[in-house]
């Protein structure tokens, strides 16, 4: 049985937005809050566009999260993922955006995202965001020394 708050998940026909749009990211309550474990979420399939050439770029999102209170709805999320369609940004800006978005959807104990994104002119940019709450601060250090 799913919760009344989640309009996406088995909602019948699937309207796919093409421009950025947060209000589809949905939360659902996380049955086991008192323990501390791993979500990863991996969206081969992120597509965004570069804001000066306007030509598509294609990456692998990676999503790993340690809940509080609330974990993501994942079909919001590949809703969500696919609304960058049409956005113009650069690598490092969407996924800023994904981790700041989800920071305040989910307000999670930690939560790290990465973007590998296909090479273009031979380099390969790979950005990674991180945020943590206090009792995870030192985690968070940790992992970003390690990328």
């Amino acid at each position: 049985m799913k919760p009344d708050n989640l309009k996406h998940l088995g909602s019948g026909k699937t309207a796919y937005p093409t421009d950025y749009t947060p209000s589809l990211l949905e939360a659902f309550s996380n049955k086991n809050p008192s323990n501390d474990y791993l979500v990863k979420l991996n969206c081969p399939e992120f597509t965004s566009l570069c804001p000066i050439t306007n030509q598509p770029d294609f990456a692998n999102i990676i999503i790993n999260y340690i809940p509080d209170k609330k974990l993501v709805e994942s079909k919001s999320l590949k809703l969500y993922l696919f609304s960058f369609r049409n956005h113009g940004g650069f690598h490092e800006d969407c996924v800023n955006i994904i981790l700041n978005d989800l920071v305040k959807l989910l307000d999670p104990k930690y939560i790290e995202v990465l973007g590998k994104f296909t090479p273009r002119g031979g380099i390969a940019i790979e950005p990674f965001a991180s945020h943590a709450k206090n009792e995870f601060k030192t985690f968070k250090e940790q992992r970003m020394l390690r990328q």
